[in-house]
């Protein structure tokens, strides 16, 4: 029993990381910059990384009490990634727990902004929400915005479409930016 206990933890966690390097390299993907105007700083790959990981775990809580601890893993991976990106950028020890607060206020701004949209299906609430976070300069919802949320309704959508048995895999696939389906990268 126990090392069942321990082995389901580790395939738990090789799954979670599988997940999270996916929607990492999908957040990468060069047509959200390009096509979608995303800004390729710091703060733009942040925000793609947010998204992608808000769709995922928007999916696994539907899940029930496993789902729920799959998209803890997957929350906690993102943690100790940003975590690391901050160090990695010379944040000192001192100045890191102060950047991970306001990591967390974002992520969690995020996850309230874009979750009712995502629930209802309202595009036009979801590219509002992205238009606020990525280009808070501009004063209305311009057409990338809302290309940008079609693709991530449409990313949702294919995440909806996969079976958890799946999903525990780590191995996902999710449509491309500039409409194209590519294989999750595990």
């Amino acid at each position: 029993m126990i090392s069942g206990f321990f082995g389901r933890s580790r395939a738990d966690e090789r799954s979670a990381r599988d997940l999270y390097t996916t929607i990492v390299a999908q957040a990468r993907q060069p047509a959200l910059y390009e096509r979608f105007a995303v800004p390729d700083t710091v703060e733009g790959r942040f925000e793609m990384i947010v998204l992608h990981t808000v769709l995922l775990l928007h999916r696994l809580r539907r899940e029930g009490r496993e789902g729920q601890d799959l998209a803890q893993r997957v929350f906690n991976l993102f943690v100790a990634d940003m975590d690391e990106s901050l160090r990695e950028m010379g944040v000192g020890d001192l100045g890191v727990p102060k950047r991970m607060k306001a990591v967390g206020r974002s992520f969690y701004g995020r996850i309230d902004a874009y979750g009712k949209p995502l629930v209802e299906l309202d595009r036009l609430k979801l590219a509002e929400a992205l238009q606020r976070n990525l280009y808070p300069a501009d004063l209305e919802t311009p057409a990338r915005t809302e290309l940008l949320a079609d693709y991530a309704m449409e990313a949702g959508a294919s995440l909806n479409g996969i079976s958890f048995i799946e999903l525990k895999s780590g191995k996902i696939e999710l449509p491309q930016p500039g409409g194209e389906t590519k294989e999750g990268i595990v």
